[in-house]
């Protein structure tokens, strides 16, 4: 065994952390873990997972659910893609009559890509597959000097050659979770603690003072600013709601009916729009309760400016096309964005 593999395993016996998705073998759980894992911290996605395997213990259990109830377990989590993707890969498990145990047969599966079906295919299975995530990327790209972009082709290539020359056959699958917890607890992005790091004698980034900047990354996210005013539509026993199915964010989740602009808009403005004008033409008397501003959500490669107007109808809620009238009582079994999820607890609250 390698040095420095006989090292990082070393480390891991003492500094890993208890997960409950490293105390199984069964690659049900652990593929629910790393898709969760995936954009997501570890003291996040924790509760998720014990949350989402108590309501689907079995991958019969997600594919015989619904999408709805799929999306509602997922709800905070972002990245739905993925919870879709899940859903659609557990189907395909069960026509298969059994999890595939093999890493080219488990990479076939909806959303799953070549570092998930590593993870999976060493952790269940024992399979001498390194796991190449955006932790072991940074340990491997300082230990050994990488320059290579870790975001291109090339890049990517080479530092999954070395964690694969590096890997013991014979435990692979402790390898790879040590790589891992080594990049998240030591090697970390910024202000690593080389003092105590047990590679520190055999880091080429230490030695060349280069540890911030390592790994290199060529591609920037471009960042795209939304603007979104919800007209928050209800009578005090429901409310309406709209289920995204564009190819965009959210999609298939529900919202407010929304107005969305290219520039931020006040309140003068949102009266004389088209769509609130048809919006105050539809609605039977109406109260206009006001607006909240200034609501700010982040995501990947979008930030969104929200503003959230309160309309109370005097009656009846109306039947629109593309629109569900939804009581409060059941507002729980809709998956919603966690922007407007967050709007509807400080509602609550009042």
């Amino acid at each position: 065994m390698d040095e420095i593999c006989r090292r990082l395993l070393a480390w891991y016996d003492r500094n890993k952390r208890d997960l409950p998705w490293r105390s199984t073998s069964e690659p049900y759980a652990i593929w629910i873990s790393e898709i969760i894992l995936q954009q997501t911290r570890v003291a996040q996605g924790y509760d998720y997972f014990v949350r989402f395997i108590e309501r689907f213990p079995t991958v019969e259990a997600l594919a015989t659910a619904s999408e709805d109830e799929v999306m509602r377990a997922w709800q905070g989590l972002g990245y739905y893609s993925r919870a879709r993707n899940l859903h659609a890969a557990a189907k395909q498990i069960v026509a298969l009559g059994a999890f595939p145990n093999t890493y080219d047969q488990i990479r076939q599966l909806k959303g799953v890509g070549d570092y998930t079906a590593a993870a999976i295919a060493s952790f269940a299975f024992g399979e001498a597959k390194a796991a190449v995530d955006g932790n072991v990327c940074r340990v491997w790209s300082r230990v050994y000097g990488i320059d290579q972009p870790i975001d291109s082709v090339h890049g990517k290539r080479v530092i999954t050659e070395v964690a694969q020359t590096l890997l013991p056959d014979e435990y692979a699958a402790k390898y790879n979770q040590a790589a891992m917890e080594f990049g998240a607890l030591q090697c970390t992005p910024h202000s690593p603690n080389c003092a105590e790091c047990p590679l520190a004698d055999k880091c080429v980034a230490l030695a060349e003072g280069r540890v911030e900047a390592l790994p290199v990354k060529t591609h920037k996210v471009k960042v795209t600013p939304r603007y979104l005013t919800y007209l928050y539509i209800h009578n005090g026993d429901a409310l309406l709601l709209h289920k995204r199915t564009a190819n965009d964010i959210w999609r298939n989740l529900y919202e407010f009916p929304l107005i969305e602009t290219d520039t931020p808009i006040d309140s003068d403005s949102l009266f004389l729009l088209p769509e609130f004008v048809d919006w105050h033409e539809i609605l039977p008397e109406y109260l206009y309760k006001g607006g909240v501003g200034g609501v700010k959500h982040v995501l990947s490669h979008r930030v969104l400016y929200a503003t959230f107007h309160e309309l109370v109808v005097q009656g009846d809620l109306p039947k629109c096309d593309d629109y569900v009238a939804v009581a409060f009582a059941d507002l729980d079994r809709y998956a919603l964005p966690r922007l407007i999820e967050r709007y509807m607890e400080k509602e609550k609250s009042r």
